[in-house]
């Protein structure tokens, strides 16, 4: 809950500081293929999940725009051989502040992104065998930090659809769980969204 009451009040008070501009709110959804990179990414498979939000446009001209969202995010991977498969998937609550740049409707984003890690399920099937699950999140870093690079297309009544690519910097596993020597591992998501602005013409 702290992290939930963090992050709106970042995103109010961004928002509120641009108060003199035109300021548009709304609401996005859709589907993302994610991996992890590092360690043994030649194995791992890409994980299908979901993410939802909310946004706000704070324009400071026709051209250029500052466009802070809140969004609930599923990351992961999954990994598999004749014997056994892996699955974990991370859910984060992301906060990315991106700059957008228009023109005719068409969009690029850019900027950095925040993510606060709210929960984790790791699952092993040993084919023929036991299958196990864990929630815990011991080992995991917390706070995800991040990039977003992405294009979309928005009619000017609000209704916009955009793929991005998040990528994560910093490492998974904190400093508790990893030995010398040990590759760092990164989130890898392609994110593919609908939303809509309200107050469109």
């Amino acid at each position: 809950m702290k992290k939930v009451i963090l992050s709106l009040g970042l995103l109010v008070s961004v928002v509120g500081a641009a108060s003199a501009q035109e300021t548009r709110f709304g609401i996005k959804a859709g589907a993302s293929l994610s991996t992890l990179t590092g360690g043994d990414d030649n194995e791992n498979k890409n994980l299908v999940g979901a993410n939802a939000g909310i946004m706000a446009d704070i324009s400071f001209s026709d051209l250029i725009s500052f466009h802070p969202e809140l969004l609930y995010s599923q990351k992961g991977a999954k990994a598999e051989n004749d014997f056994i498969k892996v699955q974990t998937r991370p859910s984060y609550l992301d906060v990315p502040l991106l700059a957008r740049v228009k023109a005719d409707g068409l969009f690029f984003e850019a900027g950095p992104q925040v993510g606060f890690l709210l929960a984790i399920k790791n699952e092993v099937d040993i084919k023929g065998m036991a299958s196990s699950s864990s929630t815990s999140t011991d080992g995991t870093r917390k706070v995800d930090f991040g990039y977003i690079a992405g294009v979309g297309y928005q009619l000017p009544q609000g209704l916009e659809f955009g793929v991005r690519y998040n990528g994560g910097i910093s490492d998974l596993a904190d400093s508790s769980s990893k030995s010398s020597g040990d590759s760092k591992v990164r989130n890898s998501v392609f994110q593919f969204q609908i939303g809509y602005l309200f107050g469109g013409k």
